[in-house]
């Protein structure tokens, strides 16, 4: 099998190259290095340049005969999303397009999404499962859903089946600390809190005290990285086998607020963090917990990581990283 990952030198796409050649898939990668680093692939064949770019597309889907595409590549930053929509719905949508038109151009007709759980908004109920209405309140989540809303249309029109994977908070880096979480600058929490524990004079800012949850902060669900990369497998063998195109949440089916992260970073390096509470973030909702019950059931898949092993292996990758 050969597959095509775009965003692959990424955080979430280099750690699913590497689990996708342990199974024996034949990869190639493409990424423009704005946000990914060269010495996270650690196998397959990397090609530099941007998904979007129709032709260079075209050449490397015409060159060999492809089964299926993992698309990772996108600007993730919600807040930046709400600054700067206009370079969202490029990035995410248009050349999103442009890579599904060279996809059935070539006769991909295998598709993996990389959506995420701000396609669903405010949460009307928790844990979130897949009925849950999808009401993005801010640009990042409605070009996600954007993007499913394309391919149930490209799945219609030209027989491309799709796994859209909507995450909770991806976490943690891989166990032997060969690749991991490197984004400059850093939006995820968990690194963050990670950098102000490193740093003892760093002060970590906590955005909002006043949502409606346990201790005033914002309440997430947090999945491991290599859990990820296993769904993700998962999910190709599936619409491969079946023919079908399917929706999953990942999560753990449990969340924890800000205060209580750093609370376990705490402990498990053993540090004092230092934090100033601030105003709320533009387009942060308050809760946001996975049910992981469809992707059990179908998948067979499972999250193997709790917490503690994603902050453990999270710390390990911060006070040694390779790049």
């Amino acid at each position: 099998m050969k597959v095509l990952i775009t965003g692959g030198a990424g955080y979430i796409g280099s750690h699913t190259n590497r689990y996708f050649n342990q199974k024996g898939i034949e990869t190639v990668i493409i990424d423009n290095l704005i946000n990914g680093h060269k010495e996270a692939v650690t196998s397959g064949k990397l090609v530099e340049g941007d998904f979007g770019d129709k032709l260079l597309i075209n050449n490397i889907l015409s060159s060999g005969d492809f089964d299926a595409i993992v698309h990772f590549a996108a600007f993730a930053d919600v807040a930046d999303s709400v600054a700067n929509p206009a370079k969202y719905y490029e990035n995410n949508v248009s050349k999103m397009i442009t890579l599904l038109d060279a996809a059935v151009a070539n006769n991909v007709k295998y598709f993996v999404f990389s959506s995420s759980a701000a396609t669903f908004g405010e949460p009307q109920y928790l844990p979130i499962d897949e009925k849950h209405q999808q009401q993005p309140i801010n640009p990042y989540g409605l070009t996600k859903l954007i993007g499913e809303k394309i391919l149930e249309d490209y799945d219609h029109a030209y027989g491309i089946k799709f796994c859209a994977f909507r995450y909770f908070n991806a976490a943690g880096d891989s166990k032997d600390g060969m690749i991991g979480e490197a984004h400059n600058p850093e939006h995820h929490i968990i690194p963050l809190i990670l950098h102000a524990a490193m740093d003892g004079a760093a002060e970590l800012k906590v955005f909002g005290s006043d949502y409606p949850t346990r201790d005033g902060s914002c309440l997430r669900d947090y999945i491991h990285v290599d859990d990820l990369a296993d769904a993700h497998y998962r999910g190709l063998m599936h619409i491969i086998q079946h023919n079908v195109s399917e929706a999953f949440n990942l999560g753990s089916n449990n969340g924890f607020t800000v205060l209580e992260i750093i609370n376990e970073c705490e402990k498990i390096t053993g540090k004092k963090i230092k934090y100033k509470v601030v105003g709320r973030r533009p387009g942060d909702p308050a809760s946001l917990v996975a049910s992981n019950e469809k992707a059990k059931k179908i998948l067979g898949w499972e999250p193997k990581n709790d917490i503690s092993a994603i902050i453990r292996d999270a710390w390990k990758w911060q006070t040694n990283k390779r790049y």
